[in-house]
């Protein structure tokens, strides 16, 4: 740029700011080519940092994903533990009622024991009872129906 200036200028200036003018002109170049240097480390830089960010963003997706696999595994499980539960208080629920029932059963026999030990001796005393103790046995041998549904109604 200045080279095609100068020469619209007088010889006489030419030649007193030719060395000068040089010096410029080098300066100058030094001064681009570092920039330019610079602009390219920025660039570099600027880049170097993007695919970064890039491979961190992708390794939070698979942790993310990883997270949200546990989740649901950790909510289906409970999901599966929480209806075996209630199966379990249905049951521990009727084995309740069963136990109670065979309490009041001893109970009833041991308050009547002097009273039935008249009308009930000999072989038909013991008819009666194993009967009654077969019934019994009967129950006792029946499985618990229980299920997670039971708990609704």
């Amino acid at each position: 740029m200045d080279s095609s200036s100068s020469g619209t200028t007088s010889s006489t200036i030419q030649t007193s700011s030719g060395p000068e003018e040089n010096l410029m002109e080098q300066r100058k170049r030094k001064r681009m080519l570092s920039n330019r240097e610079s602009a390219r480390r920025s660039r570099k830089k600027k880049q170097k940092l993007l695919d970064d960010l890039t491979a961190q963003v992708n390794q939070l997706k698979k942790e993310n994903s990883e997270i949200v696999t546990s989740v649901s595994i950790t909510t289906q499980h409970y999901l599966t533990v929480e209806a075996e539960n209630s199966v379990l208080r249905a049951q521990l629920d009727e084995l309740s009622h069963r136990l109670e029932s065979l309490n009041d059963i001893i109970g009833f026999l041991d308050n009547t024991n002097g009273i039935c030990s008249n009308t009930l001796s000999g072989p038909e005393s013991d008819d009666f009872l194993t009967s009654q103790f077969n019934m019994n046995m009967f129950y006792m041998n029946q499985p618990l129906m229980a299920s997670s549904d039971a708990l609704l109604y």
